[in-house]
């Protein structure tokens, strides 16, 4: 089981946003000299908790200043850009980083985004669909392109200005080939998208905000998906992120990770709770649709959404998570405000150096 790295975003408002963002380059240059596989980063342009505005400038900064660690968008929103400048802007993030990128994709939830930018009314994740098509058909094809599917409103072509012997009219191509890894982040229960990414070679991250009994339901899916194309999947390519905080000792665990008043974990499930009421969503939380939102207390949801401990009990959760979803081939750590950097720097070194070890130990075992 490889380990990730994932954040949002979500820092308190009254947080300096140099200071965010510094922090935030810190946790990945941090996973990045512990082992972790990759680190997807969120993106929104309107919510100042959630304050990456864009994952691949994010990720630009990092480059030069990580050498294995895979730097993914956690997700490039489809719907807010053409797609000629998602798929020229990947390729130039994927040669800067010499064949680093992941590319996470999704329509973009944020209506607050979607209104500022106009398309509040249309058809978001039609707009994803078809920007994906588009995107995946330039990196395949060469100048002047004429891409023209039907039923979409993206129209690729060069062929009118188009100079090749003077190199005008190419658009980029990623270095790694055929194309990057893209991931799609799976947010509800049964969710039918899951199929579709098996059918295009897409892989599932299934949201740290899911409860297991929700996530499970992803990878039959999955499969159904690959079948349905004649490809065999396979579990390495699914990732489960959950929101994990390993401590030196049990107190400590317990408080910083779950019952202080100003315990980062706090003010995440919190926020999220928030959010997800205001989309009225709150049914990902929900062990059954018929669940009451006022029962989606803190509690609940950090006794049934959050793993801390020591070592020792970090792994006994995640091999018991991995007996109740299936096999999977990534566990995504997932990144909050370092509300104590001495603490967040050393519930991510617990994880690397020793919980990963005894979890892989005791699935080879």
């Amino acid at each position: 089981m490889k380990l990730g790295y994932f954040t949002m975003p979500m820092h308190p408002a009254e947080r300096a946003w140099v200071d965010t963002l510094r922090e935030d380059r810190e946790a990945v240059i941090l996973a990045d000299q512990l082992g972790f596989h990759d680190a997807f980063i969120g993106e929104h342009l309107s919510d100042v908790h959630e304050n990456i505005t864009s994952s691949m400038l994010f990720l630009a900064s990092l480059v030069s200043d990580t050498k294995s660690i895979k730097l993914a968008t956690g997700t490039s929103n489809l719907s807010q850009s053409h797609p000629v400048l998602i798929a020229a802007h990947a390729a130039m993030l994927d040669h800067m980083s010499n064949g680093r990128l992941i590319l996470g994709i999704s329509p973009g939830a944020l209506t607050t985004d979607a209104e500022a930018l106009g398309i509040l009314d249309e058809d978001r994740n039609k707009m994803f669909e078809e920007a994906i098509d588009v995107i995946l058909a330039i990196w395949e094809r060469d100048a002047p392109y004429d891409i023209d599917f039907p039923d979409n409103r993206y129209k690729v072509s060069t062929a009118r200005t188009a100079a090749m012997e003077l190199g005008v009219g190419q658009l980029p191509k990623p270095l790694q080939q055929p194309r990057p890894e893209i991931v799609g982040t799976v947010l509800a229960p049964y969710s039918k998208g899951v199929i579709a990414m098996g059918k295009r070679d897409f892989h599932p991250l299934s949201a740290n905000f899911l409860l297991p009994k929700w996530v499970k339901t992803h990878w039959p899916n999955y499969v159904e998906g690959k079948e349905s194309v004649g490809q065999k999947a396979d579990t390495a390519d699914w990732r489960v992120a959950r929101t994990i905080f390993v401590a030196d000792d049990e107190n400590t665990a317990r408080s910083y990770g779950r019952d202080d008043a100003n315990s980062p974990y706090r003010f995440y499930y919190e926020q999220i709770r928030k959010k997800l009421i205001r989309s009225q969503r709150l049914f990902v939380f929900k062990s059954e649709r018929e669940q009451s939102d006022e029962s989606v207390t803190y509690d609940y949801m950090m006794d049934n959404l959050m793993i801390h401990g020591t070592v020792n009990s970090v792994v006994d959760q995640i091999l018991a998570l991995r007996e109740e979803v299936g096999d999977f081939g990534e566990i995504v750590y997932a990144g909050l405000d370092w509300a104590d950097a001495d603490l967040a720097k050393r519930s991510m070194q617990l994880m690397a150096e020793e919980v990963m070890p005894r979890v892989n130990a005791a699935i080879s075992a």
